[in-house]
């Protein structure tokens, strides 16, 4: 097991922030204790048995996937997690909203996998320094249980083309994969224990493979990011200020829910899950849902 990076007083160091950016990731950082993780893991599992069979407009595997932030105080919580933030401002400075969070799952085993791919393809927002995704571990991620791998320095190119597959066995949108070779000495398992994160630039191309273990890989994902960065294809976009200030005011602001997926909130998740469809899914020749 990887041992954790050392922080200052919950910060980066110096030299953890030039790795960052030398590398296009960091791992392992511990935020809060393995036992806090598990309580959170075990939250969202209650909410996964209690709301399943609920009448809800859309599945519920939908809003844990996508923008959980809107609808789950769980999420919003996680995301604006001051120790969680603390590490990404270290990358991101004083000015950082949650662009989304997403609850990210493996069932044991499962074949699925997710292929090599650039997060920023097709968010229309251009090929930024300003994004940075934190993967908090609620599960163990490791090798066996899919863990991802990182191509160290990838992040210094452009956004790569991009292959749609549109997979059953994939779990991004279009089932989209980087249209380059990708060597497996090239990929870095990045192994990470509950109350961990690891993070990485928007550009850093990654995947992950199967779970072949009999547990569920289960981590929180959130996409930070800062203020002056704006929606280059589409119209409108939403993101939610949780440090600092927002002078540019480039996307619409998102309220926290107060509650578990109330009618306000599943209203406005509707709104923001079909502006960022046209984005997102823009040009795709195959299913137009976004993960449906």
């Amino acid at each position: 097991m990887p041992r954790p990076l050392p922080l200052e007083d919950g910060k980066l160091s110096a030299g953890h922030r030039e790795q960052y950016w030398a590398d296009g990731f960091l791992f392992p950082l511990q935020v809060m204790p393995a036992t806090e993780a598990q309580a959170l893991r075990s939250e969202l599992e209650k909410i996964e048995r209690d709301w399943l069979e609920a009448d809800l407009p859309l599945p519920l595997n939908t809003y844990k996937r996508v923008n959980s932030h809107c609808v789950m105080p769980l999420a919003h919580g996680i995301g604006s997690d001051p120790r969680i933030l603390d590490v990404v401002e270290g990358v991101l400075g004083p000015n950082i909203m949650v662009y989304s969070v997403e609850f990210f799952i493996k069932e044991p085993k499962t074949t699925q996998i997710v292929s090599m791919h650039q997060d920023l393809t097709y968010w229309g927002l251009g090929a930024v320094d300003g994004l940075v995704t934190a993967w908090l571990s609620l599960s163990p991620a490791t090798p066996a249980s899919g863990c991802m791998d990182f191509v160290k320095g990838s992040h210094k190119n452009p956004i790569l083309p991009h292959t749609d597959t549109f997979d059953d066995n994939n779990l991004l949108s279009r089932g989209q994969e980087v249209a380059v070779e990708v060597r497996e000495g090239d990929k870095h398992p990045i192994e990470i224990h509950p109350g961990q994160i690891s993070l990485h630039h928007g550009l850093t191309i990654h995947g992950s493979g199967p779970n072949t273990t009999d547990d569920r890989r289960i981590a929180a994902v959130i996409r930070y990011c800062t203020p002056e960065i704006a929606q280059q294809t589409g119209g409108e976009d939403y993101a939610t200020l949780v440090r600092g200030e927002d002078v540019q005011k480039n996307f619409v602001p998102v309220p926290a829910p107060s509650t578990l997926f109330s009618k306000e909130s599943l209203e406005l998740y509707q709104h923001i899950r079909a502006a960022q469809a046209k984005v997102m899914m823009k040009g795709a020749k195959g299913e137009t849902g976004m993960y449906t």
